[in-house]
């Protein structure tokens, strides 16, 4: 386990959260400490400026599309990256290529390392991984239904009425890559517990397609997030990353604290990184209310069969 050089924000069971900047904190850590990443990070960048915030808590928009309410529910407000310049998008490879030569030391070698991306940006962010040196093994699809997409052209709604923009989003990429091995995998398994996925069950091994409500109102209100990943999907994700179920599973981009409240529900110890002082906060009450949350029997996670720790 990693030996951070201060104090963490907060310690909620086996879960550590830093309130610090990911790339400053992955500079001071120990090399193969962790053995696992599940995160979900600004792939625009743009939306989480502190501008951009500041536009978002007050209800102002900026980049973030604010939807309006949808039968009788408020919708999540959503980051517009068809906004995204061509230097914006230059400043995004660049930025994870910084972050993937950060986090590559620290992994022990066949650390897998799973990212939340979307269809507009992923293949840069893939490329400026592997550029790293990371080993691209494919992409989790998290099969969900969202409000992205699916418009037709503004202000000529009625002038076309039978174009869509751009297709209804049905599904979400989360990019898979894995840190080389040290020999076959059954050698890497055997010194660093790492190399592979761990099973859903003896009979079912885990799978790249999962099924996936959108992030239900009661998980909104215990840690109100604007990205905010449901338990349920989370939950399989990172308790896949450590195929032995031991070692340290890391968010980089914390936010509330979800994928830690994940570990924590499955068993694993975690870190957490987050520089936002606001979500830092949040998550210290979140990874505990998040954790205890019970997955509802209507989920696909619990329709597909439940997980075992």
């Amino acid at each position: 386990m990693s030996t951070p050089s201060a104090e963490p924000f907060a310690v909620v069971g086996n879960a550590m959260l830093y309130h610090a900047d990911c790339l400053e904190w992955l500079a001071e850590q120990e090399h193969k400490s962790i053995h696992g990443v599940v995160t979900d990070p600004p792939y625009g960048l743009v939306e989480y400026s502190p501008a951009q915030q500041a536009k978002l808590r007050n209800g102002r928009g900026g980049v973030w599309r604010l939807p309006p309410s949808f039968d009788g529910h408020q919708r999540s407000p959503l980051p517009r990256f068809t906004t995204l310049t061509a230097a914006d998008l230059d400043q995004l490879g660049c930025f994870f290529r910084r972050w993937a030569d950060a986090v590559l030391p620290a992994l022990v070698p066949g650390a897998h390392v799973v990212v939340a991306s979307n269809p507009l940006v992923s293949h840069l962010v893939a490329g400026a991984i592997c550029k790293a040196g990371f080993e691209r093994r494919g992409e989790i699809v998290r099969l969900v239904m969202t409000m992205r997409g699916g418009d037709r052209p503004k202000n000529a709604h009625d002038e076309f009425p039978d174009v869509t923009v751009m297709p209804r989003s049905g599904w979400e990429p989360w990019l898979l890559f894995r840190k080389p091995l040290e020999g076959r995998v059954q050698d890497n398994l055997r010194m660093w517990g790492t190399g592979g996925l761990r099973r859903r069950s003896p009979e079912r091994p885990f799978a790249d397609v999962i099924q996936s409500a959108p992030t239900r109102p009661p998980e909104k209100r215990l840690a109100p997030h604007p990205s905010l990943k449901p338990q349920a999907f989370l939950r399989e994700v990172v308790r896949a990353v450590l195929p032995l179920g031991k070692g340290t599973v890391l968010d980089p981009f914390a936010g509330s604290g979800s994928t830690l409240a994940a570990a924590e529900a499955v068993g694993y110890r975690s870190i957490g990184v987050e520089r936002d002082l606001d979500y830092a906060d949040m998550a210290v009450g979140a990874i505990k209310r998040l954790r205890d949350y019970q997955l509802p029997a209507s989920d696909p996670a619990s329709i597909s069969g439940s997980v075992s720790r």
